[in-house]
């Protein structure tokens, strides 16, 4: 009996594959509606596995506890609000048509009321350029131009943990849990180091790729690797 290489068995998925998403804190989604006002005071700051930059524990003012993705410059005790008549202020999340134009924003609503889902990792910030209706216009953090939905929520300010990519790891051990916690596979090396069950250019007594490197376009997944449907290899 054969077995899949890596790559397939990746694609099929299974416990061994997935994040760890027992370990994650929290979804970090904004609470209550566009319309409502919901108070809250920063309580603590935490680490969350999930992510690479802190989150503050909030107590809300009903006395239910939530995680929310924390801005520079929030500390503990600080008040937050969400909501169209919340200020215009460092971590306060309300709709982009009450968003000044020329303001910071994270945590961008991709439709009204969905809790967040971009300009969410460290240090990154999106700007507004303008308003036309009821879109509004953000710079995105890689530069391009889009236009949301007005009722679309977005926290003032930048997210925390900017300059973590400055940090080198030092050593393989942490490399391997910050690997680990997103499910990636690491380390990456040369696909004829592999045993042939890993990948279709594997084992040998030396290292070969031992087989023809053009396959048909047709090749199952993972073992459609090479030069796929070549008309023609080599110098001309």
């Amino acid at each position: 009996m054969g077995k899949r290489i890596i790559s397939q068995n990746r694609g099929r998925g299974g416990p061994t594959y997935r994040a760890p998403s027992h370990k994650y804190k929290a979804s970090l989604k904004h609470p209550g509606n566009v319309g409502d006002v919901t108070r809250g005071v920063v309580i603590d700051i935490e680490h969350d596995p999930a992510r690479h930059t802190p989150i503050a524990k909030i107590q809300l003012e009903s006395g239910d506890k939530m995680f929310m993705l924390v801005t520079e410059g929030v500390g503990v005790g600080d008040d937050v609000e969400w909501g169209a008549e919340a200020r215009v202020k460092n971590g306060n999340t309300l709709p982009l048509k009450n968003v000044p134009v020329g303001a910071y924003v994270c945590n961008v609503e991709a439709r009204p009321n969905d809790g967040g889902k971009f300009i969410r990792a460290s240090g990154v910030q999106a700007q507004v350029i303008g308003k036309d209706g009821d879109r509004v216009g953000i710079k995105m953090p890689s530069g391009t131009h889009k236009w949301f939905n007005g009722d679309c929520r977005a926290t003032i300010g930048i997210v925390a943990g900017g300059g973590r990519g400055e940090k080198p790891f030092v050593k393989a051990g942490k490399k391997f849990h910050k690997m680990k916690s997103q499910a990636q596979k690491w380390p990456r090396v040369k696909a004829v180091c592999m045993n042939v069950i890993d990948h279709p250019f594997g084992g040998g007594g030396h290292q070969h790729v031992g087989r023809p490197k053009t396959v048909a376009r047709g090749t199952s997944p993972g073992r459609k690797v090479g030069h796929i449907a070549a008309k023609r290899t080599g110098r001309k």
